[in-house]
Parts: structure tokens; sequence; C-alpha cells
């Protein structure tokens, strides 16, 4: 599996970014920052899934992102059975998104497990601080609602670009199974020059993006589920793995992050920082 590999730097120096394609036993130096993990379409049971779900809890990170989907239909038994019982713990440090498998069923699946996670009900969409990033949750299965983009438009205004946007269908896209997600542009469009970085599920691989609109496109769907084919030769691309499973190590620290996806036998695949302007 080829990997198409750039450095790219920002225009107006809003952020920038080198990657390098390892393919080695993982080997990290000790964290610096606030360790965040990014898992998507890994909530269904099987040896992928638990050897992702494994692979994270080996670090103890101090959150993770789930980038949606619960299979098959995000019902209360699948979430249970399919989720909290592949999750076990990891799911306390959990900042979730819906994706497209559970949002039917939202009301009875994920809606009250996360409450009882959080004792609390979860807004569909948040705003959250962590090593001196503001990190937004967007939901992309309900882009009708007139108040997400003009929230999203009030946070990414405050001034600097040090956000992480996370959504679950990605707005850049190479994976030869899913159209590019149009309808999601309106969130996208909405955190252009404030943030830095949008990290995504719903394509089954793993794929990074030169900048576009002075953001980088992650998208972090090999969490479980069968795995979808990407075209390499989409020129956008910076990195893809569309042959094994894994997940995205983000490591945030003021002004920096370095992004990691990692196979979930423990391969360091690509290695990537992106810098952003403190407001």
């Amino acid at each position: 599996m080829a990997s198409l590999l750039a450095a790219a730097a920002l225009l107006g120096a809003t952020a920038c970014q080198q990657g390098e394609d390892e393919g080695t036993t993982t080997t990290l130096p000790p964290a610096e920052g606030t360790v965040v993990w990014a898992i998507g379409d890994g909530g269904i049971q099987g040896e992928p899934s638990r050897k992702v779900a494994a692979l994270v809890a080996k670090e103890q990170p101090d959150q993770i992102l789930y980038l949606g989907d619960v299979y098959s239909d995000g019902t209360a038994k699948e979430y249970r059975t399919n989720f909290a019982d592949v999750y076990g713990d990891l799911v306390e440090l959990m900042w979730p998104t819906p994706g497209n498998h559970e949002w039917a069923n939202r009301e009875e699946g994920y809606g009250p497990f996360w409450k009882r996670v959080y004792g609390e009900p979860l807004p569909y969409f948040y705003a959250r601080e962590a090593g001196g990033w503001q990190v937004l949750s967007a939901n992309s299965q309900d882009i009708d609602d007139d108040d997400q983009p003009a929230w999203l438009r009030e946070r990414a205004s405050e001034g600097g670009n040090c956000r992480l946007l996370f959504m679950h269908r990605p707005r850049v896209n190479a994976g030869k199974r899913k159209d590019e997600q149009g309808d999601v542009a309106e969130l996208w469009d909405a955190v252009k020059g404030g943030a830095a970085l949008v990290v995504s599920g719903h394509d089954h691989n793993l794929q990074r993006f030169k900048p576009v609109d002075g953001m980088v496109q992650y998208i972090s769907g090999g969490g479980g589920k069968d795995l979808y084919d990407v075209d390499e030769s989409d020129p956008r691309l910076a990195f893809s793995a569309d042959e094994v499973y894994g997940g995205l190590r983000i490591e945030l620290k003021p002004g920096t992050a370095t992004l990691t996806f990692i196979s979930a036998d423990g391969k360091l695949l690509d290695r990537s920082t992106v810098t952003c302007r403190e407001g």
C-alpha cells in the first residue's frame, strides 16, 4: 500500500505541516502535552475494534474523540454490546460526535448512553479545551440546524486559530466508496480562518490531506469496521492507509499539534505537525 507524502505550509502562516511515513514499531517519546486519540467507526464487536481499543488503552490518554458510528443502528443494545463492551472504561474519557449509523435511533441509544456517562444530557454540538486548544464537536448529521453554523462562527472568531473541529462526516475525502461530503460545507466554512485542524471518520481508512482553506483534514475511520479503499491519485492527499486498522494520536500543546497515525498492531504509519496562531 503506497502512501502519498508531502510537506506543506499554509498561506498566511496560519499552520504548517510535515509528514513522515514510518511503518515501524511505535516508540513514541514521553508526552509533553495533552494526549488525545481520535477513533471512528469502531463501535462493533470483533478483533479489529478490540485491538484498536487495546492500543489506545495501553497509553491511558487524557481524552478520546469518538468520531461516530455504532453499528449497525446505534440501538441501546448495540451501545451495550458493540460499544461499551469493546471500549470498557475508555468511554469515560470520550468526547463523542454522532454518526450516520446511530443518528436515527439517537433518542434510544446515543442520547441515553452519553447521559449515563456524563450524568447529564450531552448536546449534539459542544466545545471543550485540551492542551491549549479549543476542541469543537460538530454534528454532521443535522446540517439543517441553523444554530450550529452560527455557534461555530462565534467560537472561531474569538482570536487565533488553535482550534480542532471534529465531526463524523468529512468535508474532504479521497475514499473510493464515499462521495465528497459537500453538504457539510457550511460547518467547514463556519470555522475557516479560525481553526487549524479538522478530524472526521465515516470513511473506513486513514487519510491526511494537504492544507485546504487554511485547515488540515484528517480521517481516522479505521476503528474496526470493514475497510474502504482510498483513491491514492487524489492530488490533495498527503498520506493514506486503507489496508490496516488503527487510530490517530494527537498530542496538543499551546501553538502545536503532533499527529500520528498508528496501526492496531502498533506500527507508526505517519507523523505530522500542525502549528497554529494563539489568540
